[in-house]
């Protein structure tokens, strides 16, 4: 629902709709459910029929990529199309539910002249892309624990949360509850079971990714109250549970009250 709300938004500024870029990150084989239900060719299409039917032009590009390397591709093809570009548009990275899968520091760092993460890596490098603005949407939870008891009390503490909701909504035996119920699984036995570059559910907590944003040179940009009061009177309006609220310049999604996802939003500094 992300980018059909956005193009919707688009299409209707005074000055007439842009031109929209959209460049996906292309994960597969290797990506953690939930997987697309259709092929990249399909959503591609879609959207870009949808951008027609509201009178704006749009491309859909796919780079196959990699958290292993910090997504090094797809952030050199950016860097193409910023030179191509020549700094005519506006660069808005939206990293949602990907920066965990980036190795971070419990999983080794890379040989530089100061070791360093890949997940430092990845944000260093777009920060040298000058973006517009970057968000940055995560689970506010924390499976680095290099043990496995403090991972499994991680994962006890946060994850009941998805298993609870799902039982509220999703009534038992349903094809829809079986795969959430099969993601969060999944999720599960990675935090638990795999250990090196095979455990990609490696979430921070939402202070984690805040120090690191700024220490990679970026400063954080508040949400407007209107899109902030849409969020919060959808929530309230179709899902019993669900909640909205503000820390500091982030929103946070709430289940009975618990920290569940945030988003924040940062500029270049």
């Amino acid at each position: 629902m992300q980018i059909p709300t956005l193009i919707d938004m688009l299409a209707s500024r005074a000055e007439g709709p842009p031109i929209l870029r959209l460049t996906v990150a292309d994960v597969a084989p290797n990506a953690p459910p939930p997987a697309l239900d259709m092929s990249y060719d399909e959503l591609g299409a879609k959207l870009i029929n949808f951008a027609r039917s509201r009178n704006m032009s749009m491309d859909f590009r796919v780079v196959t990529t990699s958290p292993a390397d910090a997504f090094t591709s797809l952030v050199d093809q950016l860097r193409v199309q910023q030179l191509v570009l020549d700094g005519t548009e506006a660069l808005v990275v939206n990293c949602h539910m990907l920066l965990h899968t980036v190795p971070d520091e419990t999983a080794g760092s890379v040989s530089l002249a100061q070791p360093v993460s890949l997940r430092t890596m990845l944000l260093k490098s777009l920060r040298t892309l000058d973006p517009n603005l970057v968000v940055v949407v995560e689970e506010d939870a924390d499976f680095t624990a290099g043990d496995v008891v403090g991972r499994l009390r991680a994962a006890f503490n946060f994850l009941w949360i998805p298993y609870d909701a799902v039982d509220t909504f999703l009534p038992k035996g349903s094809e829809q509850r079986r795969w959430y119920e099969a993601e969060i699984g999944w999720k599960v036995e990675n935090v638990l079971a795999q250990e090196g570059v095979d455990r990609v559910e490696r979430q921070e907590d939402r202070a984690r990714w805040d120090q690191r944003m700024r220490s990679a040179g970026f400063r954080a940009v508040a949400f407007g109250e209107e899109a902030a009061g849409e969020v919060k009177a959808m929530l309230n309006e179709h899902a019993a549970g669900w909640g909205m609220k503000r820390e500091d310049d982030d929103l946070l999604l709430t289940w009975k009250g618990h920290n569940v996802v945030f988003a924040s939003a940062w500029a270049p500094s």
